[in-house]
């Protein structure tokens, strides 16, 4: 394909191998990412209400006068 002032373009230069991981990297980083799941999951069981919110009543007292 020819530029603008005429000519060839250049060869394209072919991208550099990707690095390789060794079996104990990969190893670890799996551990490591197995225990920030389980760390996270941790906290969803403490939440005691749905999405829509609490559907009963709250138990609340009600203020008596005095004397009834």
């Amino acid at each position: 394909m020819g530029g603008l002032f005429g000519g060839s373009s250049p060869a394209p230069v072919a991208p550099p191998e990707p690095p390789t991981r060794s079996d104990a990297e990969v190893r670890q980083e799996a551990l490591l990412e197995r225990r920030r799941r389980s760390a996270a999951v941790g906290r969803s069981a403490t939440i005691k209400t749905s999405p829509s919110g609490v559907t009963e009543d709250a138990p609340v007292a009600t203020k008596k006068l005095l004397g009834q």
